[in-house]
């Protein structure tokens, strides 16, 4: 593949951005168990690389890099999703926070909180926190999904390379309402969400600026996305 790409104006493209590859890797790899491989993921990634090369853009008015990103993560994350390393009782207790927290915001009409959740499942604070760090190490995202992007937004339309108008349409009316939906996020929520994806810390640097443990943010990070996922039920 090397030689191929060595004659072809990607590839110059390609060796720059290949250390952006190992660092998205490494900062996802962080949330996955000790069974996923760091050389997989950053296989993954470099194919999401060679498709940002040949598909980049610059008339549309996104940075190679944050297009580059895009793509990297998300084929790093098909990939992960394709493996399905989680047991079908993490999908299933994810599915039952998410709907006991949709159940108590729209009983009580604000944000559901930790015990509130934990009492609607029947199950103790502590359990309801185990439940979260299993979730958290189930749960990925791409940066873009969980983002409000500002001057180089326009590279999430990158994403509707091969998508018909009315796919597009409804891929634009989603992401407004996640954006929406990360808004509302209770304020903690948000700022894991905004160091994390933003600012791509790691849990342990996250905890340090809050005051609080790395299995906490993990946590917050994981209630922050099924939270997410009770209010865009609609959209399943």
């Amino acid at each position: 593949m090397y030689n191929q790409l060595q004659f072809t104006p990607s590839h110059e493209l390609v060796e720059q951005y290949a250390p952006l590859v190992k660092r998205i890797a490494q900062h996802l790899m962080a949330r996955l168990p000790a069974s996923v491989q760091l050389d997989d993921l950053i296989q993954s990634g470099m194919i999401g690389l060679l498709e940002a090369a040949s598909k980049y853009d610059m008339s549309k008015g996104a940075s190679f890099e944050t297009y580059a990103g895009i793509r990297i993560r998300g084929a790093i994350i098909d990939e992960v999703r394709r493996g399905d390393w989680t047991p079908r009782s993490v999908h299933r207790n994810g599915r039952r926070v998410a709907e006991a927290m949709r159940q108590i915001e729209s009983r009580e009409g604000r944000d559901a909180s930790d015990r509130e959740v934990a009492d609607e499942l029947g199950i103790s604070l502590s359990e309801y926190h185990a439940l979260l760090q299993d979730s958290m190490e189930a749960r990925l995202f791409s940066v873009d999904e969980l983002t409000e992007e500002s001057d180089e937004g326009s590279a999430l339309q990158f994403e509707g390379d091969n998508l018909s108008p009315s796919d597009e349409v409804s891929q634009d009316a989603f992401r407004s309402a996640l954006v929406a939906a990360i808004g509302d996020l209770p304020e903690k929520e948000r700022l894991v969400l905004a160091l994390y994806y933003d600012e791509e810390l790691n849990l342990k640097e996250i905890g340090s600026i809050l005051g609080v443990s790395e299995s906490r943010v993990s946590q917050i990070h994981s209630q922050a996305a099924l939270r997410l996922r009770s209010r865009l039920k609609g959209w399943n």
